[in-house]
C-alpha cells in the first residue's frame, strides 16, 4: 500500500480509498424528497479521477481557477478531488449568487470554467459573453432544474462526458503550499475577496479536528451549512475525510428539520453560526426537543442571552468556537468557560486587544482582536490578486480580525461586534442578542435579526435599533403588540425604534445576515418599516 503525503487533498483521499475503500464517509441527505447521495472513500477517489480526465479533455491547465456553483452535492466534493489531481484551483460560489455579484466573483479571479448545477445555469448563461476567460461550462442534472441540460448552449453534460472505466491518473499537485481553493469572504460590507486556501492548511487543519473539537471515532458529523463556506469545509467535510468519520450534509440549511435529521442519521454533533442559533431557537417548542442523539453543538456566535436555555431545551452542550477562514482560533469548551464567552485562543497563538492606534487596551475595555503565532512568526494571509488588502490584514505581522471584543479578569474573551457594525445608542453599546431573544420567544416570528441604522437626527457614531423580522406563516402578527412585548421585557434604551417586516432576511452562504441589503431595503421599501410610537409624556 502506497502512503502519500497527506498535505495534499488528492493524496489524502487516495490514501483513505486504499485503507477503507467501502467506508461511507459522505451522505448528502435527500430530505425525504429524493434518494440520499452516499459516497465511500473509493467512490470519491474513482469519481474524482473520472472528473479529472474530463477536465483535462476540456483543456484545463495547472493553476487555473474553476468555479463550483452549486449547493451541497456529492459532485462538489468530487470536483475538489479532481481539481487536486490536475493541479487547478476551485472557487466555491453560492448558487444563489447572481447578476453583478456573480459576474464580479468570476471575473475577479479569472475562472477558466465552471462546474454548475442545472438550477443555477439561468444565472450564469447570460453572463458568459462578458467573461472571455471562461472557456467552458460543465453541468449536471438535478431534480431542481427548470429544463434539460441539452437546452443550454455550450454546456457539457458531466455524466455524459465521464468515462465509464476509472482512468489511471497521476496526481499533478506536488506543492502543498499551492492553492487548493479560493474561499470568498462574506462581502457583508463590500466586495468579497478571494482567500487563498492552500492544500497544506486545509489538510493540516482537517487532520487536527479530532483534537480541536473533541470528536470521537464513533461520532457522525452533520452540517446544513454550505460547502462554499470555510466552516462546513473544514469542521465537517474536511474533518470527516481526514479523520475517518462519517458526515451528513443537507443540500441546504433547514431549521425546521434540523433535529429530525440528527435523529434519522444518528448525528452526534453539528455546527451553527450566528443568526442560525436564534432562528433555530425561534422554532415552536416540541415535546421531543431534547430527544436527540446530539452530544454537543459547535457554535460560532451563540448569543449569551439564549445559551443556557438552548442547552436545556435541546439537551445538548455548546462548544463555542471563534475563527475565520483567514485564521485565528478561540475555544470555549463545554463546562470550562463562562456563558457568552468565545473562549481563549488556541495555544499555538498569542493575541492582543487593541484600540484604533494599535495600543493594547486594559482588560474589560473593548478593542480589536489581533493574533500572532506563538513562536512569534508573522501572520501571512493572501487575498487573490489583492496585495494591498493582504498587507492590511496582516499589518505588523499581526492578523487583524476586524472584530471588537473585551476580556474579563480571567482572560476569557467576549465578542462585542464586527468593527464598524456596532450599535451605539445614548453613549452605550447595545447587545442585540437580548432584543433577538425577546422577539424570538414571542412566538410570532420565524426569524429575527437586529441591526443599527444611522440617521441625521442622531449624534455621530450613534444608530437607531432596527429589528428585521419574518412573521410565522398563519400567525396573527400585530406590530403594536410586538413593540409592547419589547417594551415590557427590555430596557428602554434597547427597545427597537423600528420593526422591518420581510419575507426573508438576506444572508450569505454562511447564514450571516447582510446588513447592507437590509439597510437598502429599509430605505427603498418604507412600506415594510414600522416606527415605534413614542409614549405620551
Amino acid at each position: 500500500m502506497t502512503t502519500r503525503a497527506e498535505n495534499i487533498l488528492a493524496n489524502l483521499v487516495a490514501n483513505r480509498a486504499d485503507e477503507l475503500p467501502d467506508f461511507d464517509v459522505l451522505t448528502i441527505e435527500g430530505g425525504g424528497v429524493r434518494p440520499d447521495e452516499v459516497r465511500t472513500y473509493r467512490d470519491l477517489w474513482d469519481n474524482g479521477r473520472r472528473m479529472a480526465r474530463v477536465m483535462l479533455d476540456l483543456g484545463v491547465q495547472a493553476g487555473e481557477r474553476i468555479a463550483l456553483i452549486m449547493a451541497n452535492h456529492a459532485e462538489f466534493v468530487e470536483a475538489m478531488v479532481a481539481s487536486s489531481i490536475v493541479g487547478t484551483v476551485v472557487v466555491p460560489i453560492d448558487p444563489r449568487t447572481r447578476g453583478e455579484k456573480l459576474h464580479f466573483m468570476l471575473k475577479n479571479v479569472g475562472c477558466c470554467g465552471a462546474f454548475i448545477a442545472d438550477y443555477a445555469l439561468g444565472q450564469l448563461q447570460p453572463l458568459r459573453d462578458t467573461l472571455p476567460e471562461m472557456r467552458w461550462v460543465m453541468g449536471f442534472a438535478t431534480d431542481e432544474g427548470s429544463k434539460p441540460l441539452a437546452e443550454y448552449s455550450g454546456v457539457v453534460d458531466w455524466e455524459a462526458a465521464a468515462p465509464v472505466a476509472v482512468p489511471e491518473m497521476e496526481i499533478r499537485t506536488i506543492d502543498p503550499e499551492s492553492a487548493l481553493e479560493l474561499i470568498f469572504t462574506s462581502g457583508t460590507t463590500g466586495d468579497p475577496k478571494g482567500i487563498v486556501m492552500t492544500h497544506k492548511r486545509y489538510c493540516e487543519t482537517s487532520l487536527l479536528a479530532m483534537g480541536l473539537f473533541g470528536y470521537r471515532p464513533e461520532d457522525r458529523l452533520y452540517s446544513g451549512l454550505s460547502l462554499t463556506h470555510a466552516n462546513a469545509q473544514a469542521l465537517t467535510l474536511g474533518a470527516a475525510l481526514a479523520c475517518r468519520l462519517r458526515c451528513v450534509l443537507s443540500r441546504r440549511f433547514t431549521k425546521s428539520r434540523l433535529w429530525d435529521i440528527t435523529r434519522k442519521y444518528s448525528a452526534t454533533t453539528f455546527t451553527l453560526l450566528g443568526g442560525m442559533t436564534t432562528a433555530v431557537y425561534a422554532e415552536p417548542t416540541r415535546p421531543n426537543d431534547a430527544d436527540n442523539p446530539v452530544r454537543f453543538v459547535i457554535s460560532a456566535g451563540m448569543p449569551g442571552a439564549i445559551w443556557e436555555a438552548f442547552e436545556r431545551r435541546f439537551g445538548v452542550q455548546v462548544l463555542e468556537f471563534y475563527g475565520a477562514a483567514e485564521g485565528g482560533l478561540c475555544f470555549n469548551y463545554p463546562g470550562t468557560g463562562p456563558v457568552g464567552s468565545i473562549g481563549k485562543p488556541a495555544p499555538t497563538l498569542t493575541y492582543r486587544v487593541v484600540d484604533d492606534d494599535g495600543r493594547e487596551v486594559p482588560r474589560g475595555e473593548s478593542g480589536e482582536l489581533i493574533f500572532r503565532h506563538a513562536d512569534n512568526a508573522p501572520f501571512v494571509v493572501e487575498y487573490f490578486d489583492n496585495p494591498a488588502a493582504s498587507a492590511k490584514k496582516c499589518e505588523g505581522g499581526w492578523l487583524h480580525m476586524g472584530d471588537v471584543v473585551h476580556e474579563d479578569a480571567e482572560g476569557w474573551l467576549y465578542f462585542d461586534f464586527r468593527k464598524g457594525n456596532g450599535i451605539r445608542r445614548n453613549g452605550e453599546f447595545i447587545n442585540a442578542a437580548f432584543v433577538e431573544k425577546v422577539i424570538a420567544e414571542s412566538g410570532w416570528v420565524d426569524d429575527v435579526y437586529v441591526y443599527g441604522i444611522s440617521g441625521a437626527h442622531l449624534s455621530p457614531g450613534e444608530k437607531d435599533v432596527v429589528a428585521a423580522v419574518v412573521p410565522k406563516n398563519g400567525s396573527t402578527f400585530d406590530i403594536k403588540q410586538l413593540f409592547k412585548t419589547c417594551a415590557n421585557h427590555l430596557e428602554p434604551n434597547i427597545v427597537p425604534g423600528f420593526i422591518q417586516v420581510l419575507t426573508h432576511i438576506p444572508k450569505t452562504a454562511s447564514e450571516k445576515p447582510q446588513d447592507r441589503f437590509l439597510i437598502e431595503a429599509f430605505e427603498s421599501h418604507p412600506e415594510t418599516v414600522f416606527r415605534r410610537e413614542t409614549p405620551a409624556q
